[in-house]
């Protein structure tokens, strides 16, 4: 028989580092999500429209679902040191997408957790699963689920481990018994609010994604909108302000596990050592973590940004590539299709650069 500490349990010895139960249902929180589309707060993300019908019931997902099995990881590692000299100045990457991909990650062990339901409980149990690829609105099972509660920043605070947690959502037709929800703690605080460069936390639980810095450097493609790239400032891949700002992220509890351990390349985020790299050498730094999603071209995107931001803005001043012909960036320039030598063969990527130099001339 499958009951909710047996879950639990079979969770933990997974490595979540949480889980809880929710009722499938018609929260009235879930209608949430067609207000803010409204509101025009999702911009370029329109598959957020496509699917919105879907994440209104979890029940439109798998229409027997009875329960909401939701997981949690706790990513938060320690901050690198400062900057020494010989590096120069240092992008940011978002905690998550330091180290491995949760997608990855927490999707392998769904996987393995519902393979379990399927063998306690019987071949003909119905179940889905999701690890934040799928059109459910996790959050709000999470709450329900008794795992935190919704911070003004949009995402769920846990008690132990704070906001730095992933979120993994089993959908199943098995009768478990739910947790309470977490009361929300945020009190009058608005740190989040207020330390958010680009005001895009509007309103205490709503975002802008077309200010976010997060959506700015991972969401959108192509361009980013020329009056926004000086609100860029640094950051090569998501944003953490809003989080490192909250006081219930302040003593929290450090990740051991191996998998989420930063990479070197994407926690010190020497803007010069990665503009500089071959485009070979920046796939494989990227391969196997979040930064993946946006690929090489979009990393030579924020990176140009973040130099023209810098203040430092050598690595894109042109000079002659060593096989003498024409350079368009910095001194690492080479004939494009060349894998051990970097390129912006992508005209995104050009005119980013362009717009860095220029302003830094």
């Amino acid at each position: 028989m499958v009951s909710a500490e047996s879950v639990k349990a079979r969770a933990q010895q997974l490595g979540f580092d949480l889980c809880g139960v929710a009722p499938a249902g018609d929260h009235p929180e879930l209608a949430f999500l067609r207000q803010w589309l409204d509101r025009g707060f999702a911009g370029r993300m329109t598959s957020l429209n496509r699917t919105a019908a879907v994440r209104a019931d979890v029940r439109r997902w798998l229409p027997s679902a009875r329960s909401v099995i939701v997981v949690a990881c706790s990513y938060a590692t320690a901050e690198p040191d400062g900057p020494t000299p010989e590096d120069g100045p240092r992008g940011q990457v978002a905690r998550y997408a330091r180290g491995g991909d949760y997608h990855e990650i927490v999707g392998q062990r769904l996987k393995t957790m519902a393979d379990w339901l399927r063998q306690e409980a019987g071949p003909d149990v119905s179940v889905r699963w999701s690890a934040d690829t799928g059109p459910v609105q996790e959050k709000v099972y999470a709450r329900r689920a008794g795992l935190g509660w919704t911070g003004k920043h949009t995402l769920v605070i846990n008690p132990r481990f704070g906001s730095w947690i992933v979120l993994g959502v089993i959908a199943t037709d098995l009768a478990i018994e739910p947790d309470l929800p977490i009361e929300d703690r945020c009190g009058t605080c608005r740190r989040c609010l207020e330390a958010c460069p680009t005001g895009a936390i509007v309103e205490p639980f709503v975002l802008d994604a077309r200010r976010c810095l997060a959506c700015l450097t991972i969401e959108l493609r192509g361009s980013i909108p020329p009056d926004q790239r000086a609100d860029v400032g640094r950051h090569l891949f998501g944003c953490d302000i809003c989080q490192e700002v909250c006081p219930h992220n302040a003593g929290v509890a450090l990740s051991s596990r191996s998998r989420w351990q930063p990479r070197p390349e994407l926690e010190q985020a020497s803007l010069h050592r990665l503009w500089s790299a071959a485009d070979a050498e920046l796939e494989r730094v990227i391969a196997g973590t979040p930064v993946s999603r946006i690929g090489v071209s979009g990393l030579r995107r924020n990176l140009a940004v973040a130099i023209g931001n810098s203040g430092d803005p050598a690595p894109l001043r042109p000079s002659a590539p060593a096989d003498g012909g024409s350079g368009t960036h910095g001194g690492a320039e080479t004939a494009a299709g060349d894998p051990a030598r970097p390129s912006v063969s992508d005209p995104v990527v050009a005119e980013h650069t362009e717009w860095a130099r220029r302003r830094r001339a």
